[in-house]
């Protein structure tokens, strides 16, 4: 492959007028003036406009000419420092190489959303899709940097399970040799299973809900970063939680400038603590915003909106009622009729980024909440061992990673933050 002297464009800002440079990258735009053709060439770290002259190129020129949007190309030329070109340098070509041709590129301005769904394949090699994916990319790193520094094992959980964690209406049945067993909703009760050999573990791996929400806060198939945690109450996950947010904002702020400034947002670290609202609490600033919710109800996304009005920040609610939570959770010792559980919810519409709370771990407890909820103990005696033999209080909680980055980026729908999203409508591409 051509790859000798080849340098990413990236590099192109630091050097000096007259610099030789070789490049490889795609044709983002194409721009013919008389005798010279301004062509954006893109790479994965950015892009830079190429300059083709004519009586430079000779016959050659007829040949970038024919080629279209999107062809990859390999370019050899000179650095010329220009303020009128983007970020001030240009190249001038001296030769070049078509490695593939692109002809009638498909993707146009004014495409509807559907149709910019079906080429998805495609539209991810925009300026704006392509911002989103590194920032993605920089909170993914940045959950693992924080839980590598804070002394957490990273750890997997199986995608195929026996057993709902959150409820059997929102299960993808599947078949699994000739049995129904389901995608995993959640990896919590392997995490669970792990802590009492390794006390803090986490996974960062895809969780599915077969819920039919069309809303702009849910996907049927979502990146899930999880925790749990051995000898923590309700109190050391919202502690947890918040550092945790505050870490992975801090960061992208720091290392996405260039992709923030291409999204158009202006996204500042958090300093500020989080405020802690309890459910109650919580019902009466939704009454007092105009957002009525009975007691007893889950919060509803008007609900969420009215609570982060108030505080312009992430809040944490807790102390749910337990109708609205898994057989998991912790009773309130002072009030039975709640559990200690939490969401993290944040302001701009982006909704719970986080949910938790404290686990029941008394054997009896735990075995009359199933029995409550599900009706039966099958498919949940492992689940119950992990009480039976040396059982500590612990707690955990689950991430919705596409939420955070939505958050961050300031996109208005969940799929925006995942490469290929799938909703109720959507299994393609």
């Amino acid at each position: 492959m051509e790859t000798e002297g080849r340098i990413k464009i990236q590099k192109i800002w630091g050097l000096p007028q007259g610099s030789e440079v070789k490049i490889r990258g795609w044709i983002y735009t194409k721009s013919h003036i008389g005798g010279m053709l301004f062509i954006n060439v893109r790479d994965s770290t950015g892009m830079v406009q190429a300059v083709f002259k004519e009586d430079l190129l000779g016959s050659k020129f007829q040949e970038i000419l024919a080629v279209g949007r999107e062809s990859s190309i390999i370019l050899t030329g000179e650095v010329n420092i220009d303020e009128r070109a983007p970020m001030g340098r240009e190249i001038v070509v001296k030769d070049f190489k078509i490695v593939g041709e692109s002809k009638d590129y498909p993707i146009r301005p004014g495409m509807s959303v559907e149709t910019l769904l079906d080429l998805r394949h495609l539209y991810l090699r925009g300026r704006k899709p392509s911002a989103v994916m590194k920032i993605r990319s920089e909170v993914l790193k940045a959950l693992r940097e924080w839980f590598y520094a804070n002394g957490y094992v990273e750890t997997t959980a199986p995608t195929f399970v026996s057993s709902a964690v959150e409820g059997g209406a929102t299960l993808f049945p599947v078949n699994y040799f000739g049995r129904e067993v389901y995608l995993t909703q959640s990896s919590q009760f392997y995490l669970e299973a792990m802590i009492f050999s390794l006390e803090k573990v986490y996974t960062i791996q895809p969780s599915f809900r077969a819920e039919k929400s069309r809303t702009r806060r849910h996907l049927c198939e979502y990146t899930h970063a999880e925790a749990e945690i051995a000898y923590a109450d309700l109190n050391d996950i919202m502690d947890v939680c918040e550092k945790l947010v505050k870490y992975v904002c801090k960061v992208v702020v720091e290392r996405c400038k260039e992709e923030l400034e291409i999204l158009g947002r202006k996204f500042k670290p958090l300093n500020d603590a989080f405020p802690r609202v309890t459910y109650d609490e919580a019902l009466n600033i939704c009454e007092e915003e105009g957002v009525n919710v009975e007691w007893g109800e889950d919060l509803s996304t008007e609900a969420e909106r009215a609570i982060c009005r108030r505080y312009g920040k992430p809040v944490f609610v807790y102390k749910f009622p337990k109708r609205t939570r898994a057989f998991y959770h912790m009773p309130d010792p002072e009030n039975e009729d709640v559990v200690l559980s939490t969401d993290l919810i944040a302001p701009e519409d982006a909704g719970e980024l986080i949910g938790g709370g404290q686990r029941i771990s008394d054997y009896n407890l735990l075995k009359k909440r199933i029995l409550e909820e599900i009706g039966t103990t099958e498919g949940y005696e492992w689940y119950l061992d992990l009480r039976r033999y040396g059982s500590v209080p612990h707690a955990g909680f689950g991430l919705g990673v596409e939420r955070l980055v939505k958050w961050i980026a300031g996109l208005s729908h969940v799929r925006d933050a995942i490469p290929f999203p799938r909703t109720p409508a959507r299994v393609y591409p």
